[in-house]
C-alpha cells in the first residue's frame, strides 16, 4: 500500500499547475529545453565543399610562408657573402692609417729630411700602401674620392673650414683621413677640410649687397 502511494506521489510531482490552472509536464518541458540549448550550441556541420576550400586556404598560406622564409634566407645569405667581411675590413683600415701616420712622422723628422734613407723608406711605404689598396679593390673595398669634390654628408665628414677664395665654398680641399666603401655600403666616411671665403671677402660681399639694396 505504501509503495502504491509513493508511485502516485512521484507521478504527481511530474506535473505542476501553470498560470492558467492547467497541469503541465515538468519533465517533458525540461527535456525539451535542454535539447533546444544543445542544438543552439552545436556548430553547423560544414559541407564537403566548404571543408575543401578551408584546406586549400590553409595550404596556400603554408606555401606563402615557406616562400617568404626561402626569400629571407636567400637575402641573408647574399648579405653574408657580400658584407660578411665588413668588420674585418673596417679593422684592416687601421693599417693604412698607421702607414700614413708613419710617413708624416718620418717626413717631419729634422734628422732624416733630404736623406737617401728617408727617400727609400717612403718608397717602401708607398709600395705597401699600393698593395693594400689593390687587395682592398679585389674585395670590393674602394677609397672615396674627396679632393676637389663638393661635400657630400653621405660620404664625407667636415672637420674644419679653410679660407680659400679660389675654391667654391663647400669644396673639399684637404683630406684628413681617407674614407672607404664596401660595394654600395659605407665602410667609413672621409674626414675632410672644406673651403670657405675669407672674412674680408664675406664682409665686402655683404656690404655690396646692402649698398645695392639702398640704391
Amino acid at each position: 500500500m505504501e509503495k502504491e502511494e509513493n508511485n502516485k506521489q512521484n507521478e504527481n510531482q511530474k506535473f505542476e499547475v501553470n498560470q492558467d490552472g492547467k497541469n503541465e509536464d515538468i519533465t517533458s518541458n525540461y527535456n525539451e529545453k535542454v535539447k533546444n540549448e544543445a542544438e543552439e550550441k552545436a556548430p553547423e556541420e560544414k559541407t564537403p565543399e566548404e571543408k575543401i576550400l578551408e584546406l586549400e586556404d590553409k595550404l596556400a598560406r603554408t606555401f606563402a610562408e615557406m616562400e617568404n622564409q626561402r626569400r629571407r634566407f636567400e637575402r641573408e645569405k647574399e648579405e653574408a657573402f657580400d658584407y660578411g667581411g665588413y668588420s674585418f675590413a673596417k679593422e684592416a683600415l687601421n693599417l693604412i692609417d698607421n702607414l700614413d701616420r708613419s710617413k708624416d712622422i718620418l717626413k717631419n723628422d729634422e734628422k732624416l729630411k733630404d736623406t737617401e734613407a728617408l727617400k727609400k723608406t717612403l718608397d717602401h711605404f708607398d709600395i705597401i700602401y699600393k698593395d693594400l689598396i689593390s687587395i682592398f679593390n679585389k674585395n670590393n673595398i674602394k677609397p672615396i674620392e674627396s679632393i676637389g669634390k663638393k661635400l657630400d654628408p653621405n660620404l664625407h665628414q667636415a672637420m674644419m673650414e679653410i679660407e680659400d677664395d679660389e675654391k667654391e665654398p663647400g669644396t673639399i680641399i684637404q683630406e684628413i683621413q681617407k674614407g672607404f666603401m664596401i660595394k654600395d655600403r659605407l665602410l667609413r666616411p672621409s674626414l675632410v677640410g672644406v673651403a670657405k671665403k675669407t672674412e674680408e671677402k664675406e664682409e665686402k660681399s655683404a656690404k655690396n649687397e646692402n649698398d645695392l639694396k639702398d640704391k
